[in-house]
């Protein structure tokens, strides 16, 4: 099935992605945003039910509540009738949303690869994450969800080095 940006229509399997979308940050994403409908854009989709593939592509753009995901093109993988992986990739692949303390987090990367079942995040090619004032980035960014674990670095020499960035904390007086 092929489908124009114009019809406005998005496949129901993207109701899941918005799992995903949550994710790059272990902490703080604004937990209303997964109620919230989803809209897409993009050139093109093709769907196929009976593989269970759906790609997206050329300036996608998925939305969720405070949710913004820009990518090249976003593919999602469903096995047994649910939705197992989510990849965007781009020229950067960017992501924004808010958290439920009110602050911003960004992340960019050339590829994002999520796995639903274990939580997984795979952020690869110049991934940068940001929340609030404080960032880090590496070649590759993996995120553990579930065990809210945050890693980064690459095992290939030469490559980019981990760079953190965390400000100080200041307190507010009574």
């Amino acid at each position: 099935m092929r489908l124009n940006k114009t019809n406005g229509w998005a496949a129901p399997g993207l109701l899941v992605l918005s799992l995903a979308l949550s994710l790059p940050i272990p902490t703080g994403a604004r937990e209303s945003d997964k109620n919230q409908p989803i809209f897409v854009e993009a050139d093109a989709a093709d769907i196929n039910d009976q593989s269970g593939v759906s790609v997206y592509s050329g300036d996608v753009k998925v939305t969720q509540g405070t949710v913004i995901l820009n990518a090249d093109k976003v593919t999602i993988i469903q096995k047994a009738g649910k939705t197992d992986q989510v990849i965007a990739e781009g020229s950067p692949v960017e992501f924004q949303q808010m958290t439920d303390k009110d602050e911003l987090i960004k992340a960019r990367a050339k590829k994002a690869d999520y796995y639903l079942a274990s939580e997984l995040l795979h952020m690869t090619g110049d991934a940068v994450l940001i929340q609030g004032k404080d960032s880090f980035s590496s070649d590759r960014i993996t995120i553990d969800r579930s065990n809210g674990q945050v890693k980064a670095g690459t095992s290939a020499q030469g490559k980019q080095r981990v760079r953190i960035s965390i400000q100080p904390k200041t307190e507010t007086k009574p």
